[in-house]
């Protein structure tokens, strides 16, 4: 007999890349096994252009002002309780949400961004969403925005965010996977001739310098602590940030390129990471078994996020420059490089995200389940640090 096909709506946003990635990636694996996935950006369901507006006044935020970033963070996203209340935002989005999945029709529902997950679940508790939804968290740390009561499912990153979901909001939670594409799990292309490529000599300890889509955070200052160490030539992911590389540019002993489809490459030929908001470029990195570093995180969820992902083993937070260039050393020791990335991919050995949305809690379950605990026993969360 032959699997039950599905339809999906995925619900993502266009807030930098991260968002979308997974959703389209989610949505790529769907489509190959034989369902239908629709990915559809939250932002644009906003009347009035109010989702762009957003976008900037976000973009503007992490650009020119993060500390009033941080403020808000601490104001509305902290809280470790489930939003009971709907925020107006959310009830504009789940009145445009409702009719396009009455439109739609979907098995079930998707959220990859917080705001998704908070008028998916406003809708859910309501009664207006009459089929399962999924909160698969793209945060390593689970802010408030993400937990809803309404939400009948999430899926988590890594054990110990799992485990913080279900105690916060009584629901199943399990961890998956790394959404990340094929690419970044195999064998790397020649080094020597990737940095080549770039510009690099095939000697050159290169490391990779994310700052993101938009190209924010303090990653110039970052890049100049890794120039002047002389030991390491940074690599600026510089993103869609053309000021940012035109500004770089110039700058003895470092590299800055714009928007890469070939990073899978250039994580094979790298010989870490510095990372600075714990998002998919991480993910990417521990496909490509590329050890991470965080530094100078950006406020509010990224901070957050590299602390999180610090205390489950996944990587190093250095909190100064002098600790930056020690971490980095102490990589070139074999068995601290390979515990580093052992921790990392071990993440992919859990259930594929794809998998675990079909079952107790998928399109067949019925009616609201009902609330109760469930950890994610099935995976064993990766060995601290000795």
């Amino acid at each position: 007999m032959a699997p039950a096909r599905h339809r999906l709506l995925i619900l993502s946003a266009s807030m930098g890349a991260g968002h979308d990635a997974v959703a389209v990636e989610l949505a790529r694996r769907l489509t190959a096994a034989g369902h239908e996935a629709e990915v559809v950006d939250v932002l644009e369901l906003l009347p009035l252009r109010l989702g762009r507006a957003l976008r900037r006044w976000y973009g503007w935020m992490m650009r020119r002002a993060p500390w009033s970033y941080a403020l808000l963070y601490r104001a509305f996203f902290v809280p470790r309780h489930p939003a009971w209340a709907a925020s107006p935002l959310t009830v504009l989005v789940a009145a445009r949400l409702d009719r396009l999945v009455r439109r739609r029709g979907p098995d079930l529902v998707v959220s990859t961004f917080h705001l998704a997950a908070q008028a998916a679940g406003h809708l859910r508790r309501t009664g207006r969403l009459t089929v399962p939804g999924t909160a698969l968290l793209t945060d390593f740390a689970a802010h408030r925005l993400w937990l809803h009561p309404g939400t009948d499912r999430y899926l988590c990153p890594c054990p110990e965010t799992a485990l913080d979901v279900t105690a916060a909001t009584g629901r199943p939670a399990d961890c998956h996977a790394p959404l990340t594409r094929p690419a970044f799990r195999r064998p790397p292309a020649g080094a020597a001739a990737v940095r080549a490529r770039i510009g690099l000599g095939p000697d050159d300890r290169t490391v990779l310098v994310s700052a993101g889509s938009w190209g924010v955070g303090e990653v110039e200052e970052t890049a100049r602590v890794l120039a002047r160490s002389g030991r390491y030539v940074p690599v600026v992911l510089c993103g869609r940030n053309q000021a940012l590389r035109d500004r770089l540019r110039g700058v003895e002993g470092l590299v800055a390129l714009g928007w890469r489809d070939d990073l899978p490459e250039l994580m094979g030929a790298a010989y870490a990471l510095v990372d600075n908001a714990a998002g998919l470029t991480c993910r990417e990195a521990f496909a490509a078994r590329l050890p991470v570093v965080s530094y100078r995180p950006i406020p509010g969820h990224g901070r957050d996020g590299v602390l999180a992902m610090a205390r489950a083993g996944l990587s190093v937070h250095a909190d100064d420059a002098a600790r930056l260039i020690a971490e980095l050393d102490r990589l070139g020791d074999p068995a601290t490089r390979s515990r580093l990335v052992a921790r990392g991919s071990a993440l992919f050995d859990a259930p594929a995200a794809e998998d675990l949305l079909f079952g107790p809690y998928g399109p067949d379950s019925g009616p609201q389940v009902e609330s109760r605990v469930r950890g994610p026993d099935h995976v064993r969360a990766p060995d601290r640090p000795g």
